[in-house]
């Protein structure tokens, strides 16, 4: 189906986004609407750096490929849905090719700046509902990310990105997903102040992975209903993750079990997990009701990595650890410079953390 015209008047667009809920923002030159039936992507592919895409409540059976800086992709909540079709069109973009729902994609040499994802649903794809690489200040806020195969919103090789005011649930993998890259060894990523916060993640294997990473800050978010609620995975890569910041978080009930594989034990009853990462801080959460029998269990939890290395100058202060089993605090490390301090728990291991 055609494309209806392109309002390209500022202030008729702003009013009608304005009489549906919302407005757009003012860096966007030039908006697109698309209504239910017609295709996202042509619009995406009309559109130039700098412009903005409405999307009307309905369901869109597509991929969408981003490939240019400065774009807005915004539906009106979650009423209006992303989701596969039938089955791979002959035309289909890399994005649908790989099984993902909306992908931003640029290179280390030519990163995407400043695309933004906002107020919209992405559900039912086999691989990850939202995958960013090679991306600056790229924004994802008010995204429904469910039901997708693997991770609910995945960035790799980004810098300065703000995941805000999600809900990542019953994903696969993780419901946010940070690291220098999935499949691939190698030192953390420099992310240059990346934040995720204010989502709420839930039914997912693993709320939040930060693997490989530095300069970041996982902060206020609900966490619950997961095998495991923040993840922090490092190895012997150099540099390595850390200079992390975990602060302010609920993390509770994640008492969902995963099998094991090839690389890991299975997981049940994590609350925050750290392993094989430097210089980071664990402040202010509260960490509750994560119980199990995984070797990684806990409420929070020091564990080697997978490799051997061991945690390096970790600080775990001022966080309400409770209820967690088989102990709220839990240094299972070979570490010797990590600190515990001023938590509030009752169960640690060794004694005399809490």
């Amino acid at each position: 189906m055609p494309m209806r015209p392109t309002h390209h008047l500022a202030a008729a667009v702003a009013a009608l986004i304005a009489g549906l809920g919302g407005a757009p923002p003012a860096h966007a030159a030039t908006w697109r609407i698309v209504h239910p039936g017609e295709s996202i992507q042509r619009a995406v592919d009309r559109s130039a750096n700098g412009d903005g895409i409405q999307i009307l409540p309905g369901t869109y059976r597509e991929s969408v490929l981003i490939t240019r800086s400065h774009l807005t992709l915004r539906g009106l909540g979650r009423d209006t849905v992303i989701a596969p079709g039938a089955g791979l069109p002959a035309d289909a973009n890399a994005c649908a090719t790989a099984g993902h729902g909306i992908c931003v994609t640029g290179t280390a040499a030519q990163p995407l700046s400043g695309v933004r994802i906002e107020s919209l649903t992405v559900q039912g794809f086999k691989r990850n509902g939202i995958s960013a690489s090679g991306t600056d200040r790229l924004q994802v806020r008010d995204v429904l990310a469910q039901d997708n195969g693997e991770e609910g919103i995945s960035q790799e090789r980004s810098t300065r990105s703000v995941v805000r005011g999600n809900e990542a649930r019953n994903n696969g993998q993780a419901g946010v997903f940070l690291a220098n890259a999935a499949d691939e060894k190698g030192g953390a990523i420099d992310t240059r102040g990346a934040v995720i916060s204010d989502n709420r993640l839930v039914g997912n294997r693993i709320g939040v992975v930060v693997r490989r990473a530095r300069e970041l800050t996982v902060e206020h978010n609900a966490i619950s209903g997961n095998c495991g609620g923040v993840f922090v995975v490092g190895d012997d890569g150099v540099p390595r993750p850390g200079a992390l910041t975990v602060r302010r978080n609920h993390v509770y009930g994640n008492n969902k079990y995963c099998p094991p594989n090839p690389r890991l034990a299975y997981i049940q009853g994590t609350g925050i997990l750290l392993t094989g990462a430097e210089d980071t801080r664990v402040t202010d959460n509260r960490v509750e009701d994560n119980r199990g029998a995984s070797p990684m269990s806990g409420g929070i939890v020091l564990y080697r990595s997978l490799v051997g290395a061991p945690n390096s100058r970790i600080t775990v202060q001022d966080n309400t650890v409770l209820r967690n089993g088989p102990s709220d605090l839990a240094d299972r490390d070979t570490g010797t410079d990590n600190i515990f301090t001023a938590n509030t728990c009752r169960v640690s291991e060794p004694a005399g953390h809490c």
